[in-house]
C-alpha cells in the first residue's frame, strides 16, 4: 500500500466571478482508503491558467494495489443557488444520469492531477495562457483530433485568409508551430507561446496528417473567429478575388482572437485598426434605470428577426449595421424581445443560418461578434432582451473543412458525426450514419467533447455575449428520432445520449445564469422536456407549440386534422369554422407554451396550397387573392384577429418580422433578398393601421398582468357563430377576450358560461380590432360597460375582430 497525492482541478472557463465556497466530495475516507461514504474537503478559489476562476484542493489517497476506481465532484455556491453540485456532466453510461468523474490512481507516479472542465470555453482553440512568472499572457493552441498522425498550426496571409489544399496561402515567414502528441483524450497541444498580443488576429488553420496520411487542412471547431466576410468558396470558384471581403468564412483562416477585449466602435473609421476596450468597461452602461429586460418566459413578446432578410434596397443580405438600424421601430412597437435566427458562421452569405459550422463565431459577413455585441448592449439599453436560435441537431452539410472527415476519412472514424458500427457492415459506406429528421447527419453526442462544443458555445453567448436566452432548433432529432440511415431503425444509444446533451446543457447554463431563458423546438408533446433536470426532465422552460399554428393559420400541407381559422376563412363563405376544436388548442397553450400566428418556418418551409406565392398571414387571409383596397381591407382585419388571439392566449406570444405591417411577399432561405420587404416605409404607408395595431394591443399585453399569467378558461366556442371567448385572469385582475371569424357583425351576441366561471359585474370594453384607427369598421360596444349575469353576458361583435373587456 502507498500514498499518493492527487491534486483536484474545478476549472470554469468562464471569466465572470460567479461561484464561491467550493468544497470537493471523494469516495475516500478520512484516511484517504476507497469508501462508499464520500468525505468533504474545502477548496482554494485560485485564478486557473486560462485567467478564469478556478478551485483547487489537494488529497492524500492510498493505493491499495486493486486499481480501485475513485469518484468526485464538487459543492459550491453559484448565483442565487448555495450549495449546488458542480457536475453537470452525467457519466458516459448512456442509461444513467450519474453526474461525478472517476480514476485510478497512477502506479508510475506518486502524484497525479485531476482536471473538470464546466466549459471547454478555453480549454480548446486558440486560447490566453498565464504563468506565475509571466504578467503578459501567452498562447496556446489546442485541439481535438484523436486520429491525427501529426498536427501543427499553420498561419495564412492576413490580406487573402485562405490557405488551399495543396498548402498555397500559408504564410512564408511565419513558422509552423507544432502540437504535441495527445493523452488518452485526443487533444493535442502546443507549447506556450510567449506574447499573446504578437498574435492576436492573426489568421490560422490547423494542418494534419490525418489517420490515412494525407495532409489535410482544418478550420478551429473551437475558433472565435474567422476572417472571411463573404460567400465564395475559392476551391470551387476559380474567379476569386484573393480578398477577406468576398471569402466565405466557413472556409477560411480562423482568427486569434482576444475574448476580453471589445471594439469601442460598432464600425471602426475607414482604414483604422478597432480600439479595443476592456470587456468590463464596454458593458459598464449596459442597462437603463427603470426599463428593466423581461426576466422570465411569460413576460416575453418575442420578435422573430433574420438579421439577413433586413438591408432592404441594397445589394447585399442584411446585416448587424442594418438590425442596429431597426431598434427605433422595434422600440415604438413595444415587443420586448427578439429571437434572432442563427448567427453562428455558416456557408456563404445568403442563408436562414440554420447550418453552421463554427459554434462560437458570429457570421462574419453579418458583422462578426463586436459588432454582435454592441447590437445586444443597445437592446438592453431599451429594455429589450436578445434570444439566440442555436442549431445542434446537425452541422452544415458542407463543413469539409470543419466538422467533416477532421482526421480520417474512415466513417466510423469521422469524429464529429454519428457512426454504428464498421463501414464494412454496409453496402454503401454512408449507411452507419444517422438520420434524424432534420439536414445531415447525427453529430456524434456520445463524444463528451462533442456535446461541450455546444454546451461550452451557448455558456459564451450567455457570459461573453450577454445574450438572455437561447431556443434550440428541433430538439426532437436529438432526443427521439435518430435512425440508422441504412435502413431507418431507431437508434435508441444515440437518442439517450442525445436527451444526455440536452441535460448536460441546460444544467451548465442554469449553473451560469439561474434565469437563462431556454425554448424548444419540439413537437412531440413530451412534458418530460420542460421539465428540470433535475427531475429527469430537459430543463427548458418553453416549447413552440406548432400546432396552435396549424389550428389558427392552416395553411401548410398535411395538416387536413386541425382546425385551419384562417385559411377555411379566407376563402370568403360563410361556413362553420371548428372554432371548438381550436379551443382546445387555445386552452393546451397554458402549458410552457410559444405560440405564433407566423414564424420563419411556417412563412418560408411548407410546400402548401399558397406554395407558388406566400405563406404570409395576410395573403392566407384572403385565399392568395389579388391584393386590391377591398380585399386588403379583408385581409388586415382577420390577420388583426388571428394576431390577436395568439397574443391573449395564456402561452408567449412570437411572430415573426413583418407581419406587425401586414407583410406580403414569399419568404424561403434562398430566396428572400429578391423578395425583402421596406418594413421602415411600410410602418408610415400601406402598413401604417396594422403597425398601429400591433403596437396598441402589445401595450394592453404590458399593461394587464392577466395577460402574461398562463390562467386560461374557455367559456364560449360556437363553430355555426364563428365565435369563441375566454378569460384570462390574474388575482382580482379579470380579463374577457370576445372573438369571432364571422364575415358579418353581430349586433348583439350573447355568451352562455357558468356563473362561477364568467364573474357577475359590469365588464368594460378597453380595445376593439375594429378600430378606425386600425382602418376597421368601428363597430363595436364604444367603450361601454355590460353587465354579466348568472355567467351571461351580452356584446357587440365586429365582423372578423375581437374586442376586449376588464371586470370593473
Amino acid at each position: 500500500m502507498a500514498t499518493k497525492t492527487v491534486t483536484f482541478l474545478y476549472l470554469t472557463g468562464i471569466k465572470s466571478p460567479l461561484f464561491s465556497n467550493a468544497f470537493l466530495r471523494g469516495s475516500w475516507d478520512e484516511t484517504g482508503h476507497s469508501s462508499d461514504l464520500w468525505t468533504d474537503t474545502p477548496m482554494l478559489e485560485i485564478t486557473g491558467d486560462d485567467g478564469c476562476p478556478a478551485f483547487q484542493a489537494t488529497v492524500p489517497l492510498q493505493d491499495d494495489g486493486d486499481e480501485t476506481f475513485f469518484h468526485w465532484g464538487v459543492r459550491l455556491d453559484g448565483p442565487e443557488r448555495p450549495n449546488q453540485w458542480g457536475i453537470p456532466t452525467e457519466v458516459p453510461n448512456p442509461y444513467s444520469v450519474d453526474r461525478f468523474r472517476s480514476f485510478r490512481l497512477n502506479a508510475e507516479s506518486d502524484s497525479q492531477t485531476e482536471r473538470y472542465y464546466l466549459t471547454f470555453s478555453r480549454r480548446l482553440g486558440a486560447n490566453k495562457v498565464y504563468s506565475e512568472t509571466d504578467a503578459e499572457p501567452g498562447l496556446q493552441f489546442s485541439v481535438w483530433a484523436p486520429n491525427a498522425q501529426v498536427v501543427q498550426v499553420v498561419f495564412g496571409l492576413p490580406d487573402s485568409g485562405y490557405i488551399a489544399n495543396d498548402g498555397t496561402g500559408i504564410d512564408p515567414t511565419r513558422p509552423p508551430i507544432p502540437l504535441g502528441k495527445p493523452s488518452d483524450d485526443g487533444i493535442w497541444k502546443s507549447a506556450i507561446l510567449p506574447g499573446f498580443k504578437t498574435y492576436e488576429r492573426l489568421p490560422y488553420m490547423y494542418q494534419l496528417v490525418n489517420a490515412q496520411g494525407e495532409t489535410v487542412y482544418r478550420t478551429d471547431i473551437f475558433s472565435r473567429s474567422q476572417i472571411g466576410c463573404g460567400a465564395i468558396n475559392p476551391e470551387n470558384n476559380p474567379s476569386w478575388p484573393g480578398t477577406v471581403e468576398t471569402l466565405d468564412g466557413a472556409i477560411s483562416c480562423s482568427l486569434i482572437i482576444d475574448p476580453d477585449t471589445i471594439s469601442r466602435d460598432f464600425e471602426p473609421p475607414v482604414g483604422q485598426p478597432p480600439v479595443l476596450i476592456p470587456a468590463a468597461e464596454f458593458w459598464a452602461d449596459e442597462f437603463t434605470p427603470n426599463l428593466p429586460l423581461p426576466a422570465h418566459v411569460d413576460d416575453l413578446v418575442i420578435y422573430e428577426l433574420h438579421i439577413g432578410s433586413l438591408g432592404f434596397g441594397k445589394d447585399r443580405p442584411g446585416d448587424l449595421t442594418d438590425a442596429l438600424a431597426l431598434l427605433d421601430y422595434l422600440t415604438a412597437l413595444g415587443i420586448n424581445t427578439i429571437e434572432l435566427l442563427p448567427m453562428a458562421e455558416f456557408t456563404g452569405s445568403i442563408a436562414w443560418g440554420y447550418g453552421g459550422t463554427h459554434h462560437f463565431v458570429i457570421e462574419s459577413s453579418a458583422g462578426g461578434r463586436d459588432q454582435y455585441r454592441h447590437f445586444v448592449r443597445e437592446c438592453h439599453r431599451r429594455g429589450i432582451a436578445v434570444l439566440q436560435d442555436v442549431v445542434y441537431n446537425h452541422y452544415n452539410y458542407a463543413a469539409n473543412r470543419a466538422q467533416w472527415q477532421y482526421d480520417s476519412t474512415r466513417p466510423e472514424d469521422n469524429i464529429y458525426y454519428w457512426y454504428e458500427g464498421h463501414s464494412s457492415d454496409y453496402v454503401h459506406s454512408d449507411g452507419g450514419y444517422l438520420d434524424n429528421g432534420s439536414s445531415g447527419w447525427t453529430p456524434r453526442f456520445s463524444e463528451e467533447v462533442v456535446r461541450q462544443q455546444f454546451i461550452s458555445s451557448a455558456a459564451f453567448l450567455i457570459d461573453e455575449m450577454h445574450i438572455d436566452g437561447l431556443r434550440v432548433d428541433l430538439t426532437q432529432a436529438i432526443h427521439r428520432d435518430n435512425v440508422l440511415h441504412a435502413n431507418g431503425h431507431s437508434v435508441g444509444r444515440a437518442n439517450q445520449f442525445g436527451q444526455k446533451l440536452l441535460r448536460e446543457w441546460s444544467r451548465t447554463l442554469k449553473m451560469i445564469r439561474p434565469n437563462v431563458m431556454l425554448i424548444a423546438e419540439d413537437h412531440t408533446g413530451w412534458d418530460a422536456v420542460t421539465k428540470p433536470a433535475a427531475g429527469g426532465g430537459l430543463g427548458f422552460d418553453a416549447t413552440w407549440y406548432v400546432d396552435f399554428y396549424h389550428h389558427l393559420i392552416g395553411d401548410a400541407k398535411g395538416q387536413d386534422s386541425k382546425a385551419r381559422l384562417l385559411e377555411k376563412a379566407g376563402f370568403g363563405y360563410d361556413d362553420p369554422l371548428p372554432m371548438r376544436q381550436f379551443a382546445a388548442s387555445l386552452h393546451q397553450s397554458q402549458y410552457n407554451t410559444v405560440v405564433f400566428h407566423e414564424s420563419h418556418d411556417e412563412a418560408g418551409n411548407h410546400d402548401g396550397p399558397l406554395a407558388e406565392s406566400t405563406a404570409r398571414t395576410m395573403v392566407v387571409a384572403v385565399n392568395n387573392a389579388e391584393m386590391t383596397p377591398t380585399t386588403r381591407f379583408w385581409a388586415e382585419r382577420r390577420s388583426r384577429t388571428v394576431f390577436g388571439l395568439s397574443l391573449l392566449s395564456a402561452g408567449t406570444p412570437m411572430f415573426f418580422m413583418g407581419e406587425e405591417i401586414g407583410a406580403r411577399n414569399r419568404y424561403k432561405y434562398d430566396t428572400f433578398i429578391h423578395l425583402r420587404e421596406d418594413l421602415l416605409g411600410e410602418r408610415n404607408g400601406s402598413g401604417a393601421n396594422m403597425y398601429r395595431f400591433y403596437q396598441d394591443l402589445i401595450a394592453v399585453n404590458k399593461r394587464l398582468h392577466a395577460i402574461r399569467s398562463r390562467n386560461i378558461d374557455i367559456l364560449h366556442a360556437q363553430d355555426n357563430s364563428r365565435v369563441i371567448a375566454f378569460k384570462r385572469w390574474l388575482g382580482q385582475e379579470q380579463v374577457l377576450i370576445v372573438a369571432s371569424l364571422n364575415n358579418m357583425p353581430f349586433d348583439s351576441y350573447t355568451i352562455h358560461s357558468d356563473a362561477y366561471r364568467l364573474p357577475t359585474g359590469g365588464w368594460k370594453e378597453i380595445f376593439n380590432s375594429d378600430s378606425e384607427l386600425y382602418g376597421g369598421a368601428n363597430v363595436g360596444n364604444g367603450g361601454a360597460i355590460h353587465q354579466a349575469a348568472n355567467g351571461s353576458i351580452t356584446v357587440a361583435l365586429p365582423a372578423n375582430g375581437l374586442v376586449l373587456f376588464v371586470l370593473q
